[in-house]
């Protein structure tokens, strides 16, 4: 009976020893979840900076894309205003797709041609002649060529 008691005493006290006392154990995962607490707060914090970036930058985006519209706008109106030379309407017409022939600075059947297409293309009235409508949309392509070299 007392090597009964003897094992069960040991057995008690390798249990006890490998499973740890219940408060040492509640204390470690307590300073676990502490840790981790403080991390989830320093992740919102970096979530909450970043989202602020990402508005700042949202914002900035929005004011140059309005000052490149405005900008735009303003040159097309300028460019209206102008009175282009064939050899700009030619060049226009070759850098927006639409084969003038030759840039040889003349209104001939090919250019009036292009002209057409590129009107009908563009949804303008098609009379195969660059007024104020035609140039303000065309002249983008002059610009665009312009820009490239």
């Amino acid at each position: 009976m007392r090597r009964r008691s003897g094992y069960a005493v040991i057995g008690l006290i390798v249990v006890f020893l490998a499973g740890g006392c219940a408060t040492t154990r509640g204390k470690g995962l307590s300073q676990e979840n502490e840790s981790l607490k403080m991390q989830v707060q320093n992740l919102e914090k970096t979530v909450e900076q970043k989202d602020a970036e990402i508005d700042s930058l949202r914002r900035s985006l929005s004011q140059t894309t309005e000052e490149k519209y405005t900008a735009a706008k303003m040159a097309r109106a300028e460019a209206a205003t102008e009175v282009p030379t064939i050899r700009q309407i030619q060049t226009a017409l070759r850098n927006a797709g639409f084969d003038p022939g030759s840039i040889d600075g003349k209104m001939g059947r090919m250019t009036r041609s292009a002209v057409r297409d590129f009107q009908k293309a563009n949804g303008l009235s098609v009379d195969g002649k660059v007024g104020k409508k035609t140039w303000a949309v065309l002249s983008l392509y002059l610009e665009r060529q312009a820009v490239q070299q």
